[in-house]
Order: C-alpha cells, then structure tokens, then sequence
C-alpha cells in the first residue's frame, strides 16, 4: 500500500491531469455540471455493479471514475469562483468531525489536524464551553445504532445541514433505495415498530387491501395499494437487516441466468422463444436451476 505523502501525490496528479485536459481538449473544455450531470448518474451504477460483484478490481477503477467527476465538479465551480476541490474536502470533513463527538470535541471543526479524544478543553472559568454544550447528549455512542440515531439530531443542528429528519432523502434516488432511507431515517429518531415481528401484519393488512382493489380492477387505487404494500415489504426487510435492493439485485441476475440458459438451448435447438411452449420453457428453467444448485455445493 501505498504511504500517505505517496497518495497525495496521486490526487495532485488527477488534478494536475485534470487542468490541462480543460485547457487544452476540446471536449473537456465544453463540459459542464449539466452535460456531465448524465454520465455522473451512469459511473455511480458502474460502480455499485462492481462493487455488488465483489470485483475489486473494476471497483477501483469505478471509484476512480466518480473521483474524477468530483474534481471535474470542483474545477467547474473554481472557474465560477464559487469554491474549489479544497473547499470540498474541507467541507467533508468538518462536516464528519461535527457528526461524530463521540470521536472528536466540537472544537476540532476547521483544525487542520484534527486531534480525537480524550480532547475536552474548557472555558476560563472551568465550566463547559458552548460547542461542547451543544453535543454533549451525543458525546456518547458506543454502538452503530446510538451513533445513526444522533447522526438525525447533529444534522438538525447544523448551520447548512437538514430542516427536518426527512429532508435528508434525495428526491431523485431510486424509489426502492428512498422507501428503505426514508424509513431508515424514520427510525432513528425513535419512529419504528417495537417488536419486528409485528411487521408482518402490516404485510398482510397491506396484501390483503391491494388483492381487494386488484379484484375491483381499480387501476388507481391498486396503484396505491401496491405501493403501499411494497413499502411495507421493504419495512419488513430492513427491521431483518436485509438489503432490499442488494436482493432484488441479486435475483435480477438470478433471472438473467435462467433466462438465458433457456434461450441458449432455443438458439442450440434453432428454435425461437416465440415457438417454445411455457412446458419446455419450464422444463429448461428448472434445469438451469438445478445446475446452479450443484455448482453452489
């Protein structure tokens, strides 16, 4: 691995590579927030692709995809004199040294070297200062769950940080992503079923109505109960600490597999899926299923 000086170099580089290429390429030069806004969107899924395929080798490469969308950013705004890399790094880290007083004392934000407790300075008359004040119900968290449920409250507390608990949920993440963060958030400050067990008669409260809507073929209301009892799916996936969209994600390949296992003995056969009957189809998917099963052994 490489030594800290060493690393700093690397990211000297990028942005070294970074200035010339906006200077001196005519597509670099043209690019702006909202030309590479699209490709922003598409490097990100790259990256959860490798990283869902534990492949950390084109995980490092994806990373160093969105890294250079970062800084592409940054000089973009530096252009504008609106604030540059350094003002992102800074902002990141003050922003993770505020959110966590269980590590460092509120006085840390903006030091150049940030010092982790035991760190407890205090006012000339040897009362507690103000900033300490202001974080001492959350300069204690001994586990994740104590330090997510004082995360919601810090935020509130900061000067550009969220309004309200919800805030905090970008509008445009996937549907399925912003129900398990929503929810996420939601319990954090105390909003969640006592036992997890209880969930599942929401599940089924939620089946039920969206069966009886399905049955009055409502198309409007079915839509809402389908989402209702989607998000409650959801709910019932998280209080079990399971990932919902890693498991969709994993049975989407799962499909793809068994699809195109059936496909591949279509096109072996010289037969099209269209003239395959839904026996043969079955026949086949079963087959690639147990192939799986065996391999897995």
């Amino acid at each position: 691995m490489h030594t800290r000086e060493e690393q700093m170099q690397a990211f000297g580089r990028l942005l070294d590579v970074l200035d010339q290429l906006r200077e001196k390429c005519p597509w670099d030069r043209k690019q702006t927030n909202e030309s590479l806004r699209p490709n922003t969107i598409e490097e990100t899924y790259e990256l959860c692709d490798a990283l869902a395929r534990g492949d950390s080798h084109d995980t490092m490469k994806e990373l160093g995809d969105v890294l250079m969308h970062t800084c592409f950013y940054a000089m973009i705004a530096r252009e504008q004199g609106l604030y540059d890399i350094a003002d992102v790094l800074n902002a990141e880290t003050d922003k993770l040294l505020f959110r966590h007083p269980h590590v460092y004392h509120p006085s840390q934000v903006g030091a150049a070297k940030p010092k982790p407790l035991p760190y407890v300075p205090e006012s000339t008359d040897g009362s507690q200062d103000s900033e300490s004040a202001s974080t001492a119900d959350f300069s204690k968290a001994e586990t994740s769950e104590q330090v997510l449920q004082n995360w919601e409250q810090i935020k509130l507390k900061e000067k550009d940080g969220n309004k309200t608990v919800l805030s905090g949920v970008p509008v445009a993440l996937p549907s399925l992503i912003k129900a398990y963060r929503i929810q996420d958030k939601a319990r954090n400050v105390g909003f969640d079923w006592q036992k997890k067990e209880d969930v599942w008669q929401k599940v089924r409260e939620e089946l039920d109505e969206l069966e009886a809507e399905l049955k009055r073929e409502d198309k409007e209301a079915s839509t809402n109960e389908l989402g209702d009892f989607l998000f409650s799916v959801i709910n019932a996936a998280r209080l079990y600490k399971l990932n919902p969209d890693n498991a969709l994600e994993r049975t989407n390949a799962k499909f793809i597999r068994r699809f195109n296992y059936i496909e591949e003995h279509s096109i072996k056969a010289g037969r099209p899926l269209t003239e395959m009957t839904l026996e043969e189809m079955d026949k086949l998917w079963n087959e690639a299923k147990a192939l799986e099963k065996e391999n897995n052994r």
